[in-house]
């Protein structure tokens, strides 16, 4: 499959399956990269920023990634 094919479906692959399978973004990220036969480091290319941000938060809620100070609001 050509990434000219790839990258518009990568998305809304993602965001089906999180919401679908009540999983992580993290695992749904790599689901989707499964299913278009394409690596994890491909597949962060056609990520979305608001994906990425859910990404990271899942990452420092499961202590993958440092926390960051966030303003009370």
């Amino acid at each position: 499959m050509l990434f000219e094919q790839v990258e518009p479906n990568f998305i809304n692959k993602v965001e089906s399956l999180a919401i679908n399978n009540g999983g992580s973004y993290i695992d749904a990220v790599i689901e989707a990269c499964d299913h278009f036969r394409i690596e994890p480091k491909v597949g962060a290319r056609f990520l979305s920023k608001p994906i990425i941000e859910k990404i990271e938060s899942e990452g420092q809620e499961f202590n993958l990634l440092p926390n960051r100070s966030k303003l009370p609001i």
